[in-house]
Order: structure tokens, then sequence, then C-alpha cells
């Protein structure tokens, strides 16, 4: 009889479970002699929060590695963090994890080949090593594994490292500059930099005007200052031209920066904007001709040209000069003029015909042309 109340009790108790998910209220009967009966529970169970690595899978987004460590002194290690103030004249090595990694370092080093810096990769991780260091070194240091299918590659953006390193030196609170006087170009369509980075984190950063002589304040809204940039401009207008200064101050010491003349550009970013010009459209028999191909355009964007001539098939020697200069068109606008000029010398039937000219930048290409023929 026993036996049957128990298999009893086991069926309701299943039966229950199956329809609520929860399990019956205990029983409070008290347990007979020899009777082994399961006791039902009323425990809460929290609900099961995904650890970062199930969460990771379930969204699809890769969790990002940081494989950057620095090598310290007698075989010491660690990761760096995202800002460290070194000394000038320390050795800086840092390793990344991985059988083929990619390094990114301030441009400095990479303008004059320094022999200061060496890049070795090795079975399991690579290396970066920077002897001799300077306050012109400081800058951003990364590094990233890459995924290679024969001899392709690209970065692996879930195995990065990353950090910014303050060289600091003696009696110099900026970064130096290889210039005195620089050109910082105002384009309404983009931010631009006043490049004033300091050697020293804690070091207080001012932007000055020459004249009239003034602090202009970085408010967040038209300036702010990014100690990995300088001051930028969000939104650069035609009142912000003239020639600016820094001023840093750390440690109850001062420095001034070198000047920046800021000027205001008018020719909005794009492909160029591209004329052709025939000295003649009508020439004779051994005439001359000029074809002058002209590009308006932003004073830091260089364009190439390229020519396409009736006699060039057939070898025709021309004159091909590339020129290009600034020009101040008032109020601080300035523009550049870049142009080329195609010359023909003696004119033959073989030189009547179309005169091609592309000019080319980094947003694009414009074709125009004209015509020469025999008067």
């Amino acid at each position: 009889m026993k036996v049957w109340l128990l298999l009893g009790l086991l069926l309701l108790h299943e039966a229950l479970e199956d329809v609520t998910g929860q399990q019956p209220p205990k029983n409070k009967r008290p347990k007979e002699p020899g009777e082994n009966r399961i006791k039902p529970t009323n425990k809460k169970v929290k609900p099961r929060i995904p650890k970062i690595k199930d969460r990771d899978a379930a969204d699809g987004t890769p969790k990002t590695q940081s494989i950057m460590i620095q090598m310290l002194e007698k075989g010491r290690f660690q990761k760096p963090a995202a800002t460290l103030s070194l000394t000038a004249g320390q050795t800086l090595e840092l390793r990344c994890k991985g059988n083929k990694i990619g390094w990114s370092y301030p441009p400095y080093l990479d303008t004059f080949k320094d022999s200061r810096l060496s890049v070795r990769q090795h079975e399991r991780y690579g290396q970066l090593t920077l002897v001799n260091s300077t306050a012109a070194d400081t800058g951003e240091f990364s590094c990233w594994g890459q995924l290679c299918q024969g001899y392709v590659c690209r970065k692996d953006e879930t195995k990065t490292g990353s950090t910014y390193i303050f060289f600091t030196e003696k009696g110099e609170l900026f970064v130096p500059s290889p210039s005195y006087f620089d050109v910082v170009y105002l384009n309404p369509d983009r931010q631009a930099v006043v490049p004033c980075r300091v050697t020293v984190l804690s070091a207080r950063v001012t932007l000055h005007r020459e004249f009239p002589a003034k602090e202009i304040p970085a408010n967040g809204t038209d300036i702010v200052y990014d100690m990995k940039r300088g001051f930028v401009y969000l939104q650069p207008h035609s009142d912000h031209q003239g020639v600016v200064y820094c001023k840093a101050e750390a440690g109850g010491k001062s420095q001034i920066s070198v000047k920046y003349q800021l000027l205001y550009v008018e020719v909005p970013r794009g492909p160029p904007s591209t004329t052709i010009l025939a000295s003649s459209n009508k020439a004779r028999s051994g005439d001359d001709i000029s074809v002058l191909c002209t590009v308006l355009g932003e004073p830091d964007v260089e364009v190439e040209f390229r020519w396409i001539y009736p006699g060039q098939k057939d070898e025709r020697p021309v004159t091909i000069q590339d020129t290009w200069r600034l020009i101040h068109r008032g109020l601080g606008h300035t523009t550049r003029i870049s142009q080329s000029i195609l010359t023909v010398e003696d004119v033959a039937t073989t030189d009547v015909g179309y005169y091609i000219c592309t000019a080319r930048n980094l947003q694009g290409e414009t074709t125009v042309a004209t015509t020469v023929e025999f008067s």
C-alpha cells in the first residue's frame, strides 16, 4: 500500500511541474519511518545572466582583445595604460602577441626613417623598440594582428593594442616642430587643427591671437583642446583667420609654441574645378601654340595633370610644364592655382584636333578639352 501511495505522489508531482513549470507546495505531513520521499521545494531561481563571452556570441559582435605589453627593466612587463609618461632618453620596448603584427607610430619617426626605431617580427610576437627617445617622439603607438590569405592581409579588429606616450624632456613643454612658422587652412566643411601638442600630461595649454593680442577661449563649442591633436576648430569660419600661438604651463614653467598662420579657404573640397584655353584655336603651318589647363582649389590639395593630344600617337615632341601658386583674394581667403601648359612648336597637320586635359586630386578627376584647327 505504501509503495502505491509513493508512486501516486510522484506522478502528481511531475504533472504539476509539466503544466506550471513550478514545483508543488511542500507537504507538511511528517515522513513515515522507512519512506524515501522526494522533498519538493519552493526555492526561487534567479534568471541566468549570460556571461560576456555568451553575450558576444549572441549579438555577433566580436570581443576586442588587447595584445600589447610594455617591457620593463629586469624582464618585468605590464599592460600599458591608455596614456604613459616616460622620460626622454629612456628605451621603449613594446610587444604585441601574434605571428603577424602591424604597427603604427608617430609620423615623425617615419618621415626621417629614424635609425633609433626598429620593428621586428618574432615567431609568437611583434616587437617595437625605440632607443634614445626625445620629446619629438610623443604620440600614439599601436599594433594589431593581421589575418592573411596568401599575400593579402587585413586588420584583425579583435586583436589590437594602443597607448599614447608623453616623452618629457627638460625645456620642452611642446612637441618640437620642424619649422618656426606653419600654415593651417580653415575650410568651412571640415575641422581644422592647430597642432599644439604637449609632452607633459598635466600641462595647462592656452591659445592666443598675436594681433590684436588676446587669449582665444577653448569654449567646447567652436574650439576644443585635444591633448593628442591640439586645438580643434570644430566649425572654421573667416573670423578665425590670423596668426595664433599656444602657451603651455607646467611645474612653474611656461613656454610659447611656434606661430601658426590661419588662412580661410573659400573653394569647397571636391574634384578639381578645371578650365582649358588654347592660345589660338586656329593656327597656320609653322605657328607655335600653347594650351593651358587651370585648376582652382584648396591651398593644401595637390593636383596631377594628364594630356592627350593629336600628335601623341606619332610621338610628336611637345613641351609640358606644371606649376602652382597661392593667391590671396582678400579677407584672408586663399586659393591654390595649379596649371599645366602644353606647347607645340612649328604646327603641322598632325597637330590639328582635340587637346584633352585631365586634372586629378584625392577627391576625383575632371576632364576638359579644346580643339585646334588650321585657319
